[in-house]
């Protein structure tokens, strides 16, 4: 059967994290100075605990069933727990992740074949984006700051459906929004659990983009590996 669209992981497919994801501690540091310069007066180390316990049982609980809290809850749940009643909706915490996902975005690049494989598919196939992150808004930041949002038919980002790859669902609501079946879908990305078990599971095809060494799936195996992004169009005609 043809393949009529194509979809990507974001992060290490077409955007590289930098400098061995050390975006975390400026990050939080960044976010904490705004919170402490809006009345949340608490010394960093005590906000940095509260952080990570609320962070670590939401995704204790959330891990059962590849669920994606948006970064937000955590932002809340922290506060709360230091005795600042902020909720999920509260300007103040949406402002934090905001300062979150500024300071993190100076430590994201677009692969240097990225844009000429994007425009070199468009047109000949329906174009999609399924990624894992908590933060759905710095996706799309992102996206519009490197003049690529105007290539995707749909970009799906797993907080702002609390659901996470390799969950089936996040799969197949991607592929009813672009009005395609499994077998006429390629998907591309660089983790072999997230990106080539779960796209495989719900009978996509994948391509892995070899970033880096993983083992290999005990269930599934790609239908084509690429080292490059530029190799993408070929492997697509082979699969």
């Amino acid at each position: 059967m043809p393949i009529k669209a194509v979809l990507f992981d974001m992060f290490d497919t077409l955007m590289l994290i930098e400098k061995n994801h050390e975006f975390y501690s400026p990050s939080l540091m960044r976010m904490y100075r705004y919170l402490n310069k809006n009345g949340i007066d608490a010394p960093f180390e005590k906000f940095n605990t509260a952080y990570i316990q609320a962070r670590d049982q939401l995704y204790a609980e959330a891990d059962l069933n590849f669920e994606e809290p948006h970064f937000n809850v955590r932002v809340s749940e922290a506060l709360k727990s230091l005795g600042y009643n902020y909720d999920v909706s509260s300007p103040i915490v949406a402002a934090a992740t905001n300062e979150f996902c500024e300071e993190f975005m100076k430590y994201v690049r677009v692969d240097e074949n990225a844009e000429a494989t994007l425009k070199g598919l468009h047109g000949k196939y329906k174009l999609g984006i399924i990624s894992n992150f908590a933060i759905p808004e710095c996706v799309l930041k992102l996206l519009r700051a490197s003049n690529l949002d105007g290539l995707f038919d749909v970009v799906v980002v797993s907080a702002a459906v609390n659901k996470r790859k390799p969950s089936p669902e996040i799969f197949q609501s991607t592929l009813k929004a672009l009005g395609v079946s499994a077998s006429e879908t390629v998907f591309v990305g660089d983790t072999i659990d997230a990106d080539i078990e779960g796209p495989k599971a719900v009978g996509m095809k994948a391509v892995y983009i070899e970033r880096r060494t993983q083992k290999a799936s005990e269930k599934f195996c790609p239908d084509k590996t690429i080292k490059s992004l530029n190799e993408l169009p070929l492997a697509l005609e082979r699969c």
